[in-house]
């Protein structure tokens, strides 16, 4: 079992390590460092991509991936932890008062000033303790390797996945962070062969104690291990 490195660990306060330095077999993109995403843009506090967890988080995911391997799966991190700083961002950015065409991708049924009051993004995130992720599957036998178009008008999130814009991962139903009542777990507007992919994502996640939020397939909190809000920023991993 390959646990963090003395000089990687200092850089991170409060029992926070690099996944990378637990498993770097787990495929990572991690979306509010880039512009594929809700906002278009690089989040506040992400300096540079990479997934930050407390360390019992790591080491539960370390034991999801083992079992996923088996079986020619991975898992793919698209959100860790989220500095205090990127959560304000989302608010500001959630009362603007506009909304593009690319935005509306992922809320096509609700204005995005309705996501805070229906519950799709939260003023106070357990993502900021370090207990929470966002993740999905990579089926590793498969053709992952569609890249998104920043210039291409994709259909919105809710749409069929070779019309809406490429995640490189299983097909769940929806795209990520994908506000929007098929993007609820449990939801029944989904194919038979999508249903199946949730189920081994949760029966995977849940065997190592994570729960599953019911309006998104895709996040995981381990309860027991959270605590404070933090607000450092995402750095480069010392080596």
């Amino acid at each position: 079992m390959e646990i963090a490195s003395p000089a990687s660990a200092q850089s991170l306060p409060g029992g926070f390590v690099f996944l990378r330095d637990i498993d770097p077999s787990i495929i990572q993109d991690i979306r509010y460092a880039g512009g594929n995403n809700f906002m278009g843009r690089k989040l506040a506090g992400y300096g540079v991509a990479e997934c930050v967890v407390k360390r019992d988080v790591g080491l539960a995911l370390q034991r999801s991936q083992q079992e996923l391997s088996l079986q020619k799966l991975s898992l793919k991190m698209l959100d860790c932890y989220r500095p205090a700083r990127a959560v304000h961002d989302m608010v500001v950015w959630a009362q603007n008062g506009r909304e593009t065409p690319a935005e509306r991708r992922y809320n096509p049924a609700f204005r995005k000033k309705d996501l805070f009051r229906l519950g799709y993004i939260a003023a106070h995130s357990g993502h900021s303790t370090g207990a929470a992720v966002d993740l999905t599957l990579v089926d590793l036998r498969g053709d992952n390797s569609a890249a998104l178009d920043p210039d291409k008008a994709y259909a919105d999130c809710t749409a069929a996945a070779d019309a809406r814009a490429p995640e490189g991962s299983v097909d769940m139903g929806t795209g990520y962070d994908c506000s929007d009542l098929k993007a609820h777990t449990a939801a029944s507007s989904i194919t038979s062969a999508q249903r199946r992919w949730r189920n081994v994502l949760i029966a995977v996640m849940a065997k190592q104690g994570f729960v599953n939020y019911s309006k998104e397939w895709w996040h995981f909190s381990l309860p027991g291990v959270g605590g404070p809000a933090y607000d450092f920023p995402i750095t480069r991993r010392l080596r």
